[in-house]
């Protein structure tokens, strides 16, 4: 990566593995220092939350999310280009910042694997992108119980699989992530043309 003069805005996203809810990227422009960022998973559930609230009101923040639905029809990779460039429409910057390796086709955004532990503003995207993700799939718990989502939020675990299992997709479930355990019962309900 080039050295950054200027301002930078942090780019991140949670949500893109698991094979339910929304996957939520957010862009972050500091105005001041924070004590205590770091990527968001190597942070509790707490020190997130404490972080998270004073992140976004010392901050210039847009958060782009996009649903299951969109995932299956568009793909992974379209909703992550279009999520960064919505980013970059609303946070107007001299320098983009995203956690990775790949731009997705998108101009003007530099790119470091593990940013999100090495660059402030990144690490605050991380924990803006992952308490917001969390939060709204703790809401979607709330109506779909039975998939005890506030467990795994929304992570293909093994007991989040037995709930598919027993149950069926729900709505907000992704249906183009294949899931290995449920192949061969999946494939016993396709019907031949």
């Amino acid at each position: 990566m080039s050295k950054i003069t200027g301002k930078l805005c942090g780019i991140d996203e949670a949500g893109r593995g698991p094979i339910a809810g929304d996957l939520v990227i957010a862009g972050c422009i500091l105005d001041r220092s924070i004590e205590g960022l770091n990527d968001s998973k190597k942070l509790t559930a707490k020190k997130r939350e404490k972080l998270y609230e004073e992140i976004i009101i010392n901050s210039d923040y847009h958060v782009a999310k996009f649903t299951a639905k969109q995932i299956d029809d568009k793909g992974i990779s379209w909703c992550l280009a279009s999520g960064l460039r919505k980013i970059m429409d609303a946070l107007i910057c001299e320098n983009y910042l995203f956690d990775g390796n790949t731009t997705f086709g998108v101009d003007n955004l530099e790119t470091m694997v593990k940013a999100d532990g090495k660059v402030a503003e990144v690490s605050a995207a991380s924990i803006i992108a992952k308490v917001t993700h969390d939060r709204d799939i703790l809401k979607e718990a709330l109506k779909y119980p039975e998939y005890r989502f506030e467990k795994h939020k929304g992570y293909g675990t093994a007991l989040h699989v037995e709930m598919i299992k027993k149950y069926g997709y729900c709505e907000i479930h992704r249906k183009s992530y294949k899931i290995k355990s449920l192949a061969t019962q999946s494939h016993t309900k396709k019907t031949l043309f």
